[in-house]
């Protein structure tokens, strides 16, 4: 009954926003080296203290992909960690079915505790295994939005010694981001969004437009993110969707959008950025 009826303060607001958003009937309980963070509204997210965490990537990938799919009856998350996006993804999307994929099953576990606490279970699966084998996704499903956040650099880049689960969220031990617009481009239902984050280094930036191409989508809409005002882009959003599903004469040109500034030059969040957090229930 509390869950359903909270007046205080304490619970309904944080420093002065209010939460909005359906209201979980309980929290994850946190194990030992673990934490239980907010991540959309009263939604929670378990995460490893000393392993992956949630980062502003993750909430700019789910906060783009759901803001800019047409419509989105069903999603698929790629590589999806701890569930961090298609949570966020779910929350803002509350009549839609998840499927989500993720090869590492530390965190496997760790998104299915949380999927449950935040009333998930009904509309949100958690595949544990390779996004690449058709027994874990087979050809014949197809999603409105699809989201992913690929592991930034290839292995010969030189990994460094750290926890295991974030070496395979930085590194593409199993996959690059060809392999995510490749499988976005199998599962996309006609006319539907793919949205993903990557580096914007030219470099890496051509990783990214050749990946799309090769895999026959189209970078529709392009965003670069400043993280402090007058900086440069370090990532960039990119929405994709298949060259077959547009007109030809559209499939040539990508909308380049200003910069998504995070900090302004003083160092405060920059208004804007602030809007992205409201929108996805996350208090600036």
């Amino acid at each position: 009954m509390h869950a359903t009826s909270m007046t205080d303060s304490q619970t309904t607001h944080f420093k002065g926003w209010a939460k909005p958003g359906p209201i979980p009937q309980g929290f994850p309980s946190p194990a030992e080296g673990e934490t239980c963070d907010a991540i959309s509204g009263h939604f929670r997210l378990l995460q490893l203290k000393d392993g992956h965490r949630f980062s502003t990537d993750d909430i700019l990938t789910a906060w783009y992909g759901t803001t800019w799919a047409p419509t989105v009856r069903s999603a698929l998350d790629l590589g999806s960690g701890i569930g961090s996006v298609g949570m966020i993804c779910a929350w803002r999307c509350p009549g839609a079915k998840f499927v989500t994929v993720e090869a590492q099953e530390e965190s496997v576990v760790l998104a299915r505790r949380s999927a449950e606490a935040n009333g998930l279970s009904t509309r949100y699966e958690i595949r544990h295994g390779d996004f690449r084998d058709p027994e874990v996704l087979a050809d014949h499903e197809k999603f409105d939005l699809i989201t992913g956040s690929p592991p930034y650099w290839p292995v010969e880049a030189g990994i460094v010694s750290e926890h295991p689960q974030k070496l395979a969220c930085r590194f593409e031990l199993r996959g690059s981001v060809a392999d995510y617009c490749h499988t976005a481009f199998r599962h996309l239902a006609p006319g539907g969004f793919f949205a993903c984050v990557f580096p914007h280094e030219p470099q890496q930036l051509a990783r990214v437009v050749a990946g799309a191409h090769a895999a026959g989508l189209v970078i529709v809409r392009k965003r670069p993110v400043q993280f402090r005002e007058g900086d440069a882009a370090l990532v960039a959003l990119f929405g994709m969707m298949r060259s077959e599903d547009l007109p030809e004469w559209f499939r040539s040109q990508t909308w380049e959008e200003p910069p998504l500034i995070i900090r302004t030059k003083a160092g405060t969040i920059h208004p804007e950025y602030s809007a992205v957090k409201l929108a996805i229930g996350f208090p600036p």
